[in-house]
């Protein structure tokens, strides 16, 4: 942060003692949004490190008072706010105390200065700043003045590793000797924790920097040298002749002065950026007068009466003066493409011919004997010694080493140098990926929602001889015999391997730092069984290793693995099988294993026969089957894998391992199905090859690991409403609801909460959800669980609640409270599903009462700030009836500051959801007057028009559901808008008549309901009356007229005898 600091934002020049503060500009705006949203959620990300205790405390001047804060461990000290934890010397960790009239706030902890941030509201930036303009340095200020920012290189992180490094291993000195220094060890592990957070810093400044650089790229800067040169071109341009020239006349404007940096425009003006103002004369307008300012160019207003220059900016600022006069003058972006430009000979004279003697002069003695056959000839002879090198090369050429054979390079060319080096490059980075050759866009195939997808992150450990036991070179040991011993060494070698714990990540590192992995995967390549099946034991024991699996990718074992697939020694294939399950657990494993073949061949693993009897024989058949299910399971996280696993038959293969009543069976089996189940075609065929009933048989399993996958499945699944209905046909409610019983397993509690979530989208369910008291079960678990149980927990309360009588049961539960206290959440998808609960809740009077008295509404109104669209449009949606609701709306509304205009605002959204809720939200607070006529102040009357013409109806095709329902409530809000002062007229002017005639076309009857409705509030203006017309609203109007909807009847009639009454009295004015 302080290099991004010190070089890239933009500071005033210090006065008075004082040091300079951040300058208003657009680059630093952008660097303080960036730190903002850093800080923000610091604590969730770094939980470690932002308890970490600053050497020096952050003092600023804070706009937050000392009552805005409540947290645990803070208390109240006449008027001020102080921590009970302290620092050293009496410190306290954070204070906010009273500084005249104002308050200083002071943190000496990462969460503090969270805490702060989000206690200053939507004044984060001036408390940003303040606190940066306090601490031009935070970084010496946290860490200390060893990471202070200097000017060059800085070497304070290596120094600083190099210190932790000696004293790591002084402490395994005195560990060996049995000396343990417990407070020396506390003492490394806070220098970690520093080192850590200098490296988060480090990070966030490299963010910066690179930030600063692509906004300094974008921006405009011109030079007084620039200006005169684009000026000085066009003037050789100009003149009076109009069918050759590109304009009349150009030049600078002013008394013609030029100060010392070249600028022509006063000094006072200088300070804003102005560098000089020119007149342009174009052939076809008015006198231009144009402002070259260091952000561009732009027209200003021009000299007054007076003929003092009027410097207001009028438009936009352009990078170039002949883009801003093509944009002007439709002459001159004519002319200019027509001009020829070529290099301005100048009349020689005495000057410059001696220049050019002496010019002559040292190309003479620069190119002497340079002669373009020498050089010709030259070429050819390197030519000829770079091809003898060739072919010398090509006899010494050796041959592929096992390891080569491995990674599927039948034929090994000789590198380049420079091939060489990447090669040696992609061995020694742990971070880099050795590919093979396969189409683009593999690359780029697996899916953006992985559940492992941390495998990616290398794990950074440190490692030290002294404390290492004795297995781990006992190991190495025995994998020298395995590189130099014969078949029969080979084999006890394996065994006697086998016997340590190779669960132990000494014991696997030990066989990696030796070369073991090499050995054990050239085994593989062998003839003999038994070493084969030794090497593949130990590999599927330490592959479970992070390290070791990406070790064996690397060395091509993957591919080895999978043509031993084919073998016919069914261990074998158990064995590579779950070797492969192992090492799959990352992306470029994944990928690797599709394109050699892997996931047809383990398919094909799948396809045994089902018997009830028992035999070593089936035994056997069932083992191959549970091992390649195990490691499609794995290979599944990707979607090009699982489209593979779909056209290679596992869908029907799968289904009939769900009958099995093994249970080791049926756990990677329905494991494999839940991760599938996210594709369509898959859900598809979950349901019609009759898996749901299998599934919900499942559930009633012992094994909770069974249950989870089971549930997770139907979670997925039940997203189409046949399968929703399918589960409660096979009695799949109860056992999900007695799951709510499990609640210390997470993960069966969030899979099971999903399944009832899903399931509860239909309104069957939800009836058999009321007599297995769900809802209670559901309010219970509102506190104290992780979010991915609480997402789903809130989501199937919010669909149960759309019954009315269930809205009355979880008040009496006590869900309200709960419901409202996660409306503070920073959890995206738990905001979405909390705002949908508490507005279904919010249909009921008493259910409102509790929430106002809560202050969920202002809660609600806050999350239309949110950034995520998701988010605003469900808030949008819980509002409207919080204020159909409410005791008294209108009042409760106004109290919201800013919040009339925040609402009106987001009708700028591009997001179709988020217009729909905001224009319903709009229609129900125009229900009050005064709210009515302060959203009229804010230009609620042309947003809504625009809106208008954006979604219109588009030929007579039925649009989708999303645009009717915007219709609808666009309709219904410009209809309640019409009741004040002129708005009837103002719709008219934005033209938004014609357009809402269209909206009748639409085959929903709620469209035409508010429709109608909106026609006939704007029929009462006459010119409106003209315009619908104009545009045919009788016809359908008349059809309307008909309906069975007593509303749309009455609305339709309205509007139609308010165009009748027009017409009427134009033809009395016109016979009287």
């Amino acid at each position: 942060m302080g290099q991004a600091l010190q070089r890239a934002a933009q500071w005033t020049s210090a006065k008075g003692g004082s040091g300079g503060k951040l300058e208003f500009t657009k680059l630093n705006e952008e660097l303080l949004n960036s730190i903002i949203q850093y800080v923000d959620g610091f604590s969730a990300k770094y939980a470690d490190e932002s308890k970490l205790v600053f050497k020096k405390p952050l003092t600023w001047q804070t706009t937050v008072s000392p009552d805005a804060i409540s947290a645990p461990g803070l208390e109240d000290r006449g008027g001020d706010k102080i921590s009970e934890a302290k620092a050293d010397k009496d410190q306290p960790l954070f204070s906010i105390k009273r500084d005249g009239s104002d308050y200083e706030c002071s943190a000496m902890t990462m969460e503090y200065c969270e805490q702060v941030l989000r206690a200053s509201g939507d004044k984060k930036m001036i408390e940003i700043r303040a606190c940066l303009e306090a601490n031009r340095d935070p970084v010496a200020n946290m860490l200390g003045e060893r990471f202070a920012t200097v000017e060059g290189d800085d070497n304070s992180i290596f120094r600083f590793i190099e210190e932790i490094t000696k004293e790591i291993e002084q402490l395994a000195k005195q560990h060996a000797e049995n000396e343990g220094n417990t407070e020396k060890q506390e003492e490394i592990e806070e220098k970690k924790l520093v080192l850590k957070m200098r490296l988060i810093l480090l990070r966030l400044d490299q963010q910066l920097l690179n930030q600063s650089i692509a906004q300094i790229t974008k921006d405009v800067r011109l030079t007084p040298i620039m200006v005169d040169g684009e000026v000085t071109i066009l003037q050789e341009l100009s003149g009076d002749d109009e069918r050759k020239h590109v304009l009349e006349t150009i030049d600078f404007w002013g008394d013609g002065y030029i100060f010392k940096n070249g600028c022509r425009a006063p000094p006072q003006r200088q300070l804003h950026g102005d560098i000089a103002y020119i007149e342009v004369r174009p052939f076809d307008g008015n006198m231009l007068y144009i402002t070259a300012n260091t952000s561009g160019y732009y027209l200003n207003k021009g000299p007054d009466n007076r003929g003092d220059m009027n410097y207001e900016k009028e438009g936009d600022a352009y990078r170039e003066l002949v883009t801003l006069l093509k944009d002007k003058s439709a002459h001159f972006t004519e002319m200019i493409d027509k001009q020829e430009f070529h290099l301005k000979v100048q009349e020689k004279d005495d000057y410059m011919d001696a220049r050019r003697v002496e010019e002559d002069d040292d190309d003479r003695e620069s190119t002497a004997g340079y002669r373009p056959d020498r050089s010709k000839q030259k070429a050819e002879e390197d030519s000829k010694d770079k091809g003898q090198k060739q072919k010398a090369q090509k006899k010494k050429k050796l041959e592929p080493s096992l390891k080569w054979k491995a990674l599927g390079m039948e034929e090994y060319q000789e590198p380049d140098k420079r091939e060489t080096q990447k090669l040696k490059k992609k061995k020694t980075s742990p971070r880099m990926k050795t590919k093979t050759p396969v189409d683009a866009e593999d690359s780029f195939s697996e899916s953006s929602t992985e559940s492992e997808e941390e495998e990616e992150a290398v794990e950074r450990r440190s490692e030290t001889n002294a404390d290492l036991p004795s297995e781990y070179w006992q190991i190495q040991k025995l994998v020298k015999y395995l590189k130099g011993g014969n078949q029969t060494a080979t084999i006890i070698a394996l065994c006697s391997m086998r016997d340590f714990n190779l669960a132990q990540e000494t014991c696997q590192l030990a066989i990696r730092d030796v070369g073991g992995l090499e050995v054990l995967i050239n085994l593989l390549d062998t003839e003999e069984v038994k070493c084969k099946i030794g090497s593949l034991k130990i590999l599927k024991e330490i592959s479970r290793n992070t390290q070791i699996r990406r070790a064996i990718a690397d060395l091509g074992g993957l591919q080895t693995m999978v043509k031993i697939l084919r073998d016919p020694d069914k261990d074998l294939k158990c064995l590579a099988a779950e070797t492969i399950a192992n090492v799959a657990k990352f992306r470029r494993a994944r990928r690797t294993v599709r394109q050699h073949g892997g996931i047809k061949k383990l398919v094909g693993l799948l396809d045994c026969p089902i018997v009830s009897a028992t035999s070593p024989e089936a035994d056997k058949d069932a083992e191959v089957a549970r091992s390649g299910a195990l490691a499609l399971w794995s290979c599944s996280k990707s979607k090009k894998n699982k489209e593979a696993m779909r056209k290679a038959g596992a869908i029907p293969l799968l289904a009939k391992l769900l009958k099995s009543p093994n249970e080791n069976m049926l756990i990677p089996v329905v494991g494999t199905l839940q991760e599938c189940a996210s594709e369509p075609s898959y859900r598809l065929a979950i349901r019609t090859e009759g898996m749901i009933e299998d599934l919900v048989k499942n559930l009633k399993s012992q094994s909770d690991e069974l249950q989870m996958h089971c549930a997770s499945a139907i979670f997925k699944c039940a997203e189409e409403k046949e399968t929703r209905d399918l589960v409660r046909q096979y009695g799949g409610l109860d056992p999900l609801v007695s799951l709510l019983q499990k609640t210390e397993n997470k993960e069966l509690l969030a899979a099971a909460t999903g399944a009832i979530w899903k399931c509860a989208i239909s309104p069957e369910n939800v009836t058999r959800f009321q007599e297995l008291r769900a809802i209670e079960q559901l309010v219970g678990l509102l506190n104290d669980q992780p979010e991915e149980v609480l997402v789903n927990v809130v989501g199937g309360l919010g669909e149960l609640a759309k019954d009315p009588p269930n809205r009355m049961l979880v008040r009496k539960a006590g869900g309200i409270p709960p419901l409202v206290n996660l409306l503070t959440g920073t959890n995206q998808a738990l905001l979405v599903n909390v705002t949908r609960a508490v507005g279904q809740c919010a249909e009921e009077q008493d259910n409102m009462v509790i929430i106002d008295k809560l202050d969920g509404v202002r809660l609600l109104w806050s999350l239309l700030k949110n950034q995520n669209p998701d988010v605003q449009a469900s808030a949008a949606w819980a509002i409207c009836p919080c204020i159909e609701n409410a005791k008294d709306a209108g009042e409760m509304v106004r109290s919201f500051v800013g919040g009339l205009e925040l609402i009106v605002s987001l009708l700028k959204s591009d997001h179709r959801e988020v217009l729909a809720s905001v224009c319903a939200a709009i229609a129900n607070i125009a229900k009050d007057e005064e709210n009515l006529a302060v959203i009229t102040d804010h230009g609620v009357v042309p947003m809504l028009a625009r809106l208008t013409n954006t979604y219109a109806w588009k030929g007579s095709r039925y649009q989708s559901q999303v645009d009717d329902k915007l219709r609808r409530h666009l309709a219904e809000a410009i209809a309640r808008c019409c009741n004040w002062g002129n708005n009837r007229t103002a719709f008219g002017r934005e033209g938004a008549v014609a357009p809402l005639v269209k909206y009748l076309k639409s085959q929903d009857e709620n469209v035409h309901r508010s429709t109608a409705r909106a026609l006939y509030q704007l029929s009462k203006n006459p010119e409106n009356c003209i315009t619908m017309h104009e545009a045919g609203v009788v016809q359908p109007l008349m059809k309307m007229v008909g309906s069975q909807d007593e509303d749309l009847q009455e609305a339709s009639a309205g509007c139609i005898g308010n165009i009748r009454r027009l017409a009427l009295a134009n033809e009395k004015a016109r016979y009287s």
